[in-house]
């Protein structure tokens, strides 16, 4: 197969990454944990707390959806497990702003969400992808420097529910 070849099957066998959907769990966590009285640092802990389960969620979506989570035959399979595993190291970043700038730590995670999502637009061949990798991390940027944290993380469950449906939407075209 060629690289194209192997992008289409990449896209078809994992849905284009819908089981991504497992992060409207996430944001509606993350929404939750915003309505609470507590101290912005206990928050922001029980914030990466619930961003923790985003990975077996996934895995457990994918099953439930019927998807290969795991291609062996496709080795642009392990790339896309690469772009995952790669948004960790930028959890750093949120960690620095943890304690330094704690009321921005939430905006910092949904600009890190949103833009990992860019290299999956190649690999899924998918203008959705490439939209919300762009739109969420400039949305982001405005919604946290304007409003609330529970605003802003009421915006990334809605955009959680809209990229899901247009993923939906680009799969049955596939």
């Amino acid at each position: 197969m060629n690289l194209e070849d192997l992008r289409i099957d990449c896209a078809i066998k994992q849905k284009r990454g819908i089981h991504i959907s497992a992060s409207i769990v996430i944001w509606l966590l993350v929404m939750m944990v915003q309505f609470l009285d507590l101290p912005i640092l206990t928050k922001n802990l029980l914030t990466f707390c619930c961003t923790a389960p985003l990975l077996p969620l996934a895995f457990l979506m994918s099953k439930l959806l019927k998807i290969q989570f795991q291609d062996k035959s496709n080795p642009l399979n392990n790339l896309g497990i690469l772009f995952s595993i790669n948004q960790i190291l930028y959890l750093l970043i949120a960690m620095w702003i943890y304690p330094t700038v704690p009321e921005k730590m939430l905006m910092v995670i949904a600009m890190i969400f949103g833009a990992h999502l860019l290299p999956y637009s190649w690999l899924y061949k998918s203008k959705t992808y490439m939209i919300m990798s762009v739109l969420i991390p400039i949305a982001s940027l405005i919604v946290g420097c304007n409003s609330t944290r529970l605003i802003l993380a009421l915006m990334m469950l809605v955009f959680e529910i809209i990229f899901t449906a247009l993923l939906i939407i680009e799969n049955r075209k596939i």
